[in-house]
């Protein structure tokens, strides 16, 4: 078979990896596979397992069908990475899902002392410009749709023959124009800013943290985070940018700053204080929060107004327990209460969130919506039992801990550790040594509750097997902190 046209005469590197799991920093590869294609015509194919120095899940096992005794005798990437540099170097990288194996080869690169750029042609979106009457573009479904049949399905040299026959098969079913044109518009190089050169974003490390792009005089413009920094600030300048907005952004950047976290939870976190700090002109997300609501209800305190509305003034991380929903306007919150009130038949008006009627029930009671409190149908305390049972879904939760606690990340790449402090759910800063660890329980700052991170914390909270957590002393205590700072 051979390819004509446009960008299909280019140099191609046909790839495809498997690797112990879906992340770049923290897995590794276990097979690779490259079938080198020039002028439209395939020119080699090399294929090789890898030794990826862990051992590799059962469940990925399973499904390729490498196991740790075949690679245990394969090369280290450390033993291919001159070679395979060498045929990758100068084509366009072909893959199914490009992001995914582009990002190994880049981390696994960078790893061993070598930086590698390249064009992807991401045979996912390609699939899905040409097809796009078709929901489905995994491998299976390209597969299935186009009569190919793969000799070792999940496995490196099998996948990648794949590709090279649905280009093959997409190039009869469309024509090489539209295949061309098509491929050409996937693997534009995004258009950096005039102010911004390509030496800038190649030294921004695909990896955890924070990255705030800056205007004119230094003005912040926006604040991002992502697992993998540079693929995440390139996005924003790419050709196909998704808003006029997002367009407009690119075109003022001036300056790119990046802060390196260990991970994904500290990104979130400086991300989030950032945004409300900074108040960059881009960010809508995450911005201070001013009409910030909740409800308390208090039918003992007083049983004819029992359920208060209460602004952000009164939202603290000791009173979330008594309160129910965190709503960042009074008008999301009362549109809230009404769906509650339809959903269990209750009253507004004795509520006091509707206008009382002259005489008689309430107009929703005549329509059906309220089980008739204001008619006398029913009393007062069996309504607020079914308050209390409605409200029982938006109670927000209760600290789980004695104290303050450190939600502990590690980058095994640095030796580095971030300790994220936290106490009643609200976020007092990140600690990295002994010294920055015992100052932040000694003089914490004032510990000011922000809906995000309490968000963003209960997330990780809830799948805390995950994740180290380790109860801190109280604060202003400096005992039990060498054993917390010193522990792997």
């Amino acid at each position: 078979m051979k390819l004509q046209g446009g960008i299909l005469d280019a140099p191609l590197a046909i790839v495809d990896l498997e690797t112990t799991g879906a992340h770049p920093v923290h897995d590794r590869i276990t097979e690779i596979a490259v079938i080198e294609v020039e002028g439209g015509e395939v020119r080699s194919e090399w294929n090789t397992l890898v030794n990826p120095g862990t051992s590799i899940p059962p469940a990925i096992q399973a499904l390729t069908g490498i196991t740790n005794a075949m690679v245990a005798g394969a090369p280290s990437f450390a033993e291919l990475a001159g070679d395979l540099y060498e045929r990758l170097e100068g084509r366009i990288v072909v893959a199914h899902n490009a992001r995914f194996d582009y990002g190994f080869l880049k981390q696994e690169f960078e790893r061993h002392g070598l930086r590698y750029n390249a064009r992807t042609l991401c045979t996912v979106r390609l699939s899905r410009k040409l097809y796009p009457e078709h929901a489905r573009h995994n491998l299976d479904a390209v597969m299935g749709r186009h009569g190919i049949v793969c000799q070792a399905r999940h496995r490196a040299l099998g996948d990648a023959q794949v590709l090279w026959e649905f280009l093959g098969v997409a190039t009869r079913e469309r024509g090489f124009e539209a295949v061309a044109e098509a491929a050409r518009a996937i693997t534009k190089q995004p258009a950096l800013p005039p102010a911004i050169d390509r030496a800038a974003i190649d030294a921004i490390p695909d990896l955890p943290g924070v990255y705030l792009f800056y205007g004119e005089a230094g003005a912040p413009l926006y604040v991002g985070k992502s697992i993998a920094m540079r693929t995440r600030v390139l996005s924003h300048f790419s050709d196909d940018v998704r808003s006029a907005r997002e367009a407009q952004m690119a075109r003022e950047v001036r300056s790119i700053e990046t802060i390196r976290t260990c991970g994904e939870l500290g990104a979130l976190l400086k991300e989030a204080e950032l945004v409300k700090t900074l108040l960059p002109v881009f960010n809508r997300q995450l911005r201070r929060v001013s009409g910030l609501s909740t409800f308390v209800f208090e039918p003992a305190k007083d049983p004819a107004h029992a359920l208060r509305l209460a602004g952000g003034e009164e939202i603290e991380g000791g009173s979330l327990p008594f309160m129910h929903g965190l709503f960042r306007t009074k008008r999301a919150a009362l549109a809230a209460l009404r769906e509650l009130a339809d959903e269990h038949g209750l009253c507004l008006q004795a509520l006091g969130y509707e206008k009382p009627q002259r005489k008689g029930a309430c107009f929703r009671h005549q329509v059906g919506k309220c089980a008739g409190l204001c008619a006398g149908k029913e009393t007062l305390l069996s309504h607020h039992a079914r308050v209390s049972a409605a409200l029982a879904r938006l109670k927000v939760l209760a600290w789980p801990y004695r104290g303050p606690v450190g939600l502990v990340e590690a980058d095994a790449e640095r030796d580095a550790t971030d300790i994220h402090v936290v106490d009643n759910w609200c976020y007092f800063g990140t600690a990295r040594t002994e010294g920055e660890l015992a100052a932040l329980l000694e003089s914490p700052p004032r510990g000011r509750f922000d809906v995000d991170q309490y968000k963003i914390l209960v997330k990780y909270l809830a799948g805390k097997a995950r994740m180290r957590i380790v109860e801190l002393p109280a604060f202003r205590q400096r005992e039990a902190l060498d054993a917390l700072c010193t522990a792997s």
